[in-house]
């Protein structure tokens, strides 16, 4: 039986609470179904700046993916620059999705511009911008200070984490739950160790 006091074991039970905490610091991707309840679409009303709000209340992070839900038949999405976002041109996207069930993994900082990669869609506001990291949407709404007609329930599909409500920030994240349960663990297994010492 291993000796429970030894300065070898303790080394081992700190090497192993350190492992878990890194490991639970690195997991913090989020897949976000853009529109929240609304799949990809045009917007219900052609004044509506849907995706506008939307993307006001996420801040968005590198490691972070976009879920574009439509009807393949019906619609896709392009990723545009800057100039084709403001303008509607459709002409050589960056990317092209059409298969209904579209993700775009965010891979670096900066501004990112998609619209409906069908006629006439983004004119009638079915276009995203999003800003990743510095200068991004730092300034996003509370969850506390979001209206009561806001509809903001990320979706997750697959193995990643599910986003609480609205933001990160809120006390029910599965992260800050899993950090509280190690600290926990943290402080019983020192505990156990100074009695055993």
């Amino acid at each position: 039986m291993a000796n429970l006091s030894s300065p070898g074991f303790n080394l081992f039970l700190v090497s192993l609470l350190v492992t878990l905490v890194q490991i639970q610091t690195k997991v913090q991707c989020y897949q976000y179904k853009v529109g929240d309840l609304d799949s990809w679409g045009i917007p219900i009303s052609p004044s509506s700046h849907l995706y506008d709000k939307w993307s006001k209340y996420h801040n968005l992070r590198i490691g972070d993916s976009l879920l574009f839900l439509y009807p393949p038949s019906q619609d896709s999405v392009i990723q545009v620059t800057a100039e084709s976002y403001k303008s509607c041109n459709l002409k050589d996207p960056i990317l092209y999705m059409n298969n209904g069930n579209s993700l775009f993994n965010i891979t670096s900082e900066g501004d990112f511009y998609f619209t409906s990669g069908e006629a006439g869609h983004c004119q009638k506001n079915q276009k995203l911008h999003i800003t990743v990291g510095v200068g991004g949407n730092t300034n996003a709404l509370a969850p506390t200070s979001l209206p009561e007609n806001a509809t903001s329930y990320p979706t997750v599909f697959g193995n990643i984490p599910m986003a609480p409500s609205s933001s990160r920030s809120t006390s029910s994240s599965p992260h800050r739950t899993s950090k509280f349960s190690l600290l926990i663990i943290g402080f019983f297994l020192c505990a156990l160790l100074s009695s055993l010492m």
